[in-house]
């Protein structure tokens, strides 16, 4: 793995000699990288570690060595792929975020839902939704979130390029507020949005 880190402080997540991935997998291997406020990314082929990266920092893995240093603001991460969450509506699949998330903020998840197109599926389970649709529940829940930091994985797959460019220009925004980080797994970061530091996973 290779890094440009960020030379901003003080650091609001901190991976120390962090080591894991699903299954007992070693997918990351003895990280040290620590993400100041801004936009980050955390870049890489398939199969690179990409997303265990980001369930090791959010909690969602145990790690097989090492530790994660996280703010008192919490870290935001939610994943809906799975088949078990077929049969849940949009609503319910909020609704649980809501309650674990002090700083959640309902107005902007109303104007993101209509934004974003998606006030006409609130109530319909996600089994009915289009991949991109489906995708943008978790991406919703992700920015309406509040939280110190927050972890998104190839928010862009599967989107209309509206919704990209709407996404994009929220993003673009949010790297300028201070106290808050955001780190975006992808195969690359993009040209047109800001990087406060690229981990390049190997």
């Amino acid at each position: 793995m290779s890094s440009s880190p960020a030379h901003f402080a003080p650091f609001l997540l901190q991976a120390h000699h962090l080591s894991g991935g699903p299954a007992g997998h070693k997918a990351v291997q003895s990280l040290n990288f620590s993400w100041s406020a801004g936009l980050h990314w955390v870049c890489g082929d398939e199969g690179s570690g990409k997303t265990s990266l980001l369930r090791l920092l959010a909690g969602d893995l145990q790690p097989l060595g090492g530790t994660v240093q996280t703010p008192p603001g919490g870290v935001f991460w939610a994943d809906l792929k799975g088949a078990e969450h077929d049969q849940t509506t949009v609503q319910a699949c909020w609704d649980p975020l809501q309650t674990r998330c002090p700083h959640w903020d309902n107005a902007l998840l109303q104007d993101l839902s209509e934004a974003l197109d998606m006030e006409r599926h609130r109530h319909k389970p996600l089994y009915m939704l289009s991949t991109g649709s489906r995708r943008k529940v978790m991406l919703i829940a992700a920015l309406a979130s509040g939280a110190t930091v927050t972890l998104l994985d190839q928010p862009f797959v599967s989107l209309d390029q509206n919704s990209i460019q709407m996404i994009k220009a929220f993003l673009r925004e949010a790297a300028e507020a201070p106290g808050r980080a955001w780190i975006v797994a992808d195969y690359e970061a993009p040209d047109d949005l800001p990087r406060a530091s690229v981990l390049q996973m190997a």
